[in-house]
């Protein structure tokens, strides 16, 4: 299935957060359980840092920078349970979850150009389809009016383990610490920016994943959704 024009108004459900509080594969689950699509916002942010880099390009504004968005077309194939990230017909799906990726990631999603040229691209997709979309500005910038806000914390060392944990899985071996004072710095990177920073929208539902399984998160958000559409709220 590839995501197409918007043609219609939708119901969207915004998972928003800082790195590594479960975001991601919340919603990709919570998409799966209600059958609405999932917008993966983050990925779209990893394919244009990773394109940037292969590029050599630098995180800031340039005519080079204009010109690789112009010509930049990321989509998404779902296969049954699986997403796959594809840039310009390359599925990219494991090369955006490298550690540089992660490490600049957050750079050149602070860059306006980048993030007014994804945000119309994921309007538009959100308008066709009833999805699930996660990231720092869904609630706040990218869906105002969702339907469902939701804002997910955890504690700074849950976050770290729980990102050692996805890097060992893909085969790489860096410190806890150094995961701890990546994320740190992520977080302030986030929060500080100037375009479209992290925080939380004032009508989203907070739920502190610290203590919670993947499936737990999944099922007070899922269960809340289900039960405001079937009262048809």
């Amino acid at each position: 299935m590839l995501f197409e024009d918007a043609i219609t108004v939708s119901t969207i459900v915004a998972i928003d957060g800082p790195a590594a509080s479960g975001k991601s594969t919340t919603a990709k689950l919570v998409a799966q359980r209600l059958r609405f699509m999932h917008l993966d916002t983050g990925a779209m942010y990893r394919a244009v840092t990773l394109v940037c880099l292969e590029s050599q390009l630098a995180p800031q504004e340039s005519p080079q920078l204009t010109q690789l968005l112009a010509d930049l077309d990321i989509q998404f194939k779902t296969t049954g349970a699986d997403q796959c990230t594809l840039v310009d017909g390359r599925d990219v799906t494991m090369e955006i979850r490298s550690a540089e990726v992660t490490r600049q990631v957050s750079a050149f999603s602070a860059l306006p150009e980048i993030r007014e040229r994804l945000l119309d691209m994921q309007r538009r997709i959100g308008a066709a389809h009833d999805v699930v979309c996660e990231g720092r500005d869904i609630g706040t910038r990218v869906f105002p009016d969702a339907r469902f806000k939701f804002y997910l914390v955890a504690d700074l060392e849950v976050r770290a383990q729980r990102r050692l944990d996805e890097l060992q899985l893909a085969g790489q071996q860096p410190s806890l610490a150094a995961i701890v004072e990546e994320l740190r710095e992520r977080d302030r990177e986030d929060s500080t920016r100037e375009h479209s920073p992290l925080r939380k929208a004032e009508d989203a539902i907070i739920i502190d994943t610290t203590g919670l399984t993947i499936e737990e998160q999944v099922d007070l958000i899922a269960a809340h959704v289900e039960t405001r559409l079937q009262q048809g709220d």
